[in-house]
């Protein structure tokens, strides 16, 4: 018996939706990327984009448990010397918590032309609105 190995092209991809409200982060994030990766798919074959779509709905909602809140920072360089910019995930949670939940799944996906493939399959909302009604999602009813 050999071992199936997944094509790219014979790969049906799905739209799945994930409703981050009063759920913890980094379990949503880590949800994502499963979703996007294709690990929960029983054709998973780890050199092919067999991932899905993701949406994930009311980022603004999520929950950052302990004292994250308060002491993550989210730290970025503009290039020039001394400029570190730092913003704590309270700020970011209230400004743009889209942002939040886009950092944590990338930092899930492997960092490869296949991670930066499956990221482009990730959309993110603040609210409960999105606008991929068109391709019919289905909610990801397994536990987060």
């Amino acid at each position: 018996m050999s071992t199936f190995m997944a094509k790219a092209n014979e790969v049906e991809k799905k739209w799945y939706i994930i409703d981050a409200a009063g759920k913890p982060l980094g379990r949503v994030a880590a949800a994502a990327a499963t979703i996007l990766r294709g690990k929960h798919r029983p054709e998973f074959t780890p050199n092919v984009d067999c991932g899905e779509h993701v949406i994930i709905i009311n980022a603004k909602d999520a929950v950052l448990t302990g004292n994250k809140l308060i002491q993550k920072k989210w730290y970025r360089h503009t290039g020039y010397i001394g400029n570190m910019k730092e913003v704590s995930y309270k700020e970011l949670m209230e400004n743009r918590p889209e942002k939040a939940m886009e950092l944590a799944v990338w930092g899930m996906l492997p960092h490869t032309t296949l991670g930066r493939k499956a990221f482009k399959n990730l959309k993110i909302y603040a609210g409960a609105e999105h606008e991929q009604q068109a391709q019919n999602p289905v909610a990801w009813t397994q536990e987060i």
